[in-house]
């Protein structure tokens, strides 16, 4: 039996906030690492420009980043008593998920071009 599309969009926001918080692990090292001195950044600035595989991972965190904002908002909406029925939910978890998927395209874009 298949899931319904709310439950999916709900594990998705799970999934990207555990990815949130697991990056952060990653990238506040990276940040102190890059304010300590120009050449520190400048290595990190090559690392992030010129390394595929860096760029995909970053590409990952961003989009689970921006799904887990579209996620929360979803969320917050509901909470307020709206898109509470089932079809209206899954027509709000469709639109939470296919904003997600171009918000993906985006950052894509925006790294790779």
């Amino acid at each position: 039996m298949a899931l319904p599309i709310t439950a999916y969009a709900s594990i998705l926001h799970r999934v990207s906030g555990v990815i949130v918080w697991a990056a952060l692990v990653v990238l506040l090292p990276l940040l102190i690492f890059a304010i300590q001195s120009q050449d520190n950044f400048n290595t990190l600035s090559v690392l992030f420009t010129e390394n595929f595989l860096v760029q995909f991972i970053v590409w990952g965190l961003l989009t689970a980043l921006g799904y887990y904002c579209l996620g929360t908002v979803k969320h917050i909406i509901q909470e307020f008593g709206y898109f509470e029925e089932l079809a209206s939910g899954c027509m709000i978890s469709r639109v939470a998920i296919g904003l997600g998927i171009v918000l993906s395209v985006g950052i894509g874009v925006w790294i790779w071009l």
